[in-house]
């Protein structure tokens, strides 16, 4: 298989594209002897899936890139094609044996509890996802996607002239319904008749099946439906696609999804996958390991594009909305005084 190689120092990131052998390795990262010479830690992060055009794994990638500038470290990226190659991967990663290997999502969870415990002198973190019962080596930062969600329903709320709204879900878990019932908590507190319908992919590919996404919100928009919050990672541009071939509009997720399909998506459930990677890694570097950090809006974790600085670039539709996003901004600060409490649907009984 391919394999490529970034990594990043305090006095710049270098870039080497190198080609070798390494089974289950879909990429990796080195610096040169020099770059070595002038860093003090080693980081790898592990990726489940190939980076490609995933925004979410993207903005990890990124996030790696700051951690290692600003502690003077080095990077190596390993992208994973399926969970054998996960596990390869991480395999390589600890014979490595750097100060902190990192893992992102759910699907490396079980790898990395493992190894853990099986190394317990080896710094892990996982981003968005967390051990139920972590070793002191394994660290965690997990995230309040659901106040972010809200926020989406509230202008889904605000905006729907039908009065009836969707989502369309990867899986129909308590998980993955923290983009599903927060959404229609939120549209509900502003317009309590809205009435509301979730469409999950499911199948073999639940998180990249565009083709399913889109089928799924077709369903969605012939029952009337005229916003649908799209929460089917991968498969989000195919929500994309049904909503401008139906005339009606989509939030997006993670990362600013408004340039991916312009004119189609309202606003995003943003998620800062780089924030809490970048402060994780220097708790770690610090000393301070094990147990978990949650990122919401208080902590800056999770927002909404349309309440970001520059949202009138940003290709967002409801940056043509002010008097929205006015009313948008008034209950994102009541859930940061703790006015608002957004029921987390992972842990409501």
């Amino acid at each position: 298989m391919k394999f490529s190689a970034r990594s990043g120092i305090a006095t710049g990131i270098a870039l080497l594209a190198v080609s070798a052998t390494l089974a289950g390795c879909a990429s990796s990262g080195g610096s040169t002897d020099t770059d070595d010479a002038a860093t003090e830690a080693s980081l790898i992060l592990i990726t489940p899936t190939p980076i490609g055009s995933n925004n979410f794994l993207q903005l990890a990638s990124d996030g790696a890139d700051e951690a290692a500038e600003k502690y003077n470290a080095s990077v190596d990226i390993y992208e994973s094609e399926d969970p054998t190659s996960i596990q390869q991967n991480l395999d390589a990663a600890i014979r490595e044996k750097p100060d902190v290997i990192i893992g992102v999502s759910f699907s490396v969870l079980d790898q990395f509890t493992q190894a853990a415990v099986d190394y317990p002198d080896q710094q892990f973190l996982l981003i968005d996802t967390s051990a139920e019962a972590p070793t002191e080596n394994l660290t965690a930062a997990v995230f309040k996607e659901y106040e972010a969600t809200y926020l989406t329903g509230v202008e889904a709320g605000l905006l729907t002239e039908s009065g009836n709204i969707g989502v369309v879900a990867s899986l129909d878990t308590p998980f993955i319904h923290r983009w599903v019932d927060p959404f229609f908590a939120g549209a509900a507190s502003v317009n309590p008749d809205v009435a509301t319908g979730a469409q999950y992919v499911g199948g073999d590919n639940p998180f990249g099946d565009q083709a399913r996404s889109k089928a799924q919100a077709q369903i969605l928009a012939d029952g009337g439906a005229d916003y649908i919050q799209a929460a089917a990672s991968g498969g989000n541009l195919g929500v994309f696609e049904a909503a401008a071939e139906n005339s009606v509009f989509a939030f997006g997720v993670d990362t600013n999804q408004c340039l991916d399909s312009p004119g189609n998506v309202v606003d995003n459930a943003i998620k800062r996958v780089d924030v809490a990677l970048v402060n994780s890694v220097g708790d770690i570097l610090e000393g301070t390991t094990g147990g978990f950090a949650s990122y919401g809006l208080a902590e800056g974790g999770v927002g909404i594009t349309g309440l970001e600085e520059g949202v009138a670039d940003s290709q967002c539709l409801i940056a043509d909305y002010p008097e929205v996003l006015e009313k948008v901004a008034a209950v994102r600060d009541q859930i940061i005084a703790g006015d608002i409490v957004v029921v987390d649907p992972l842990t409501a009984g």
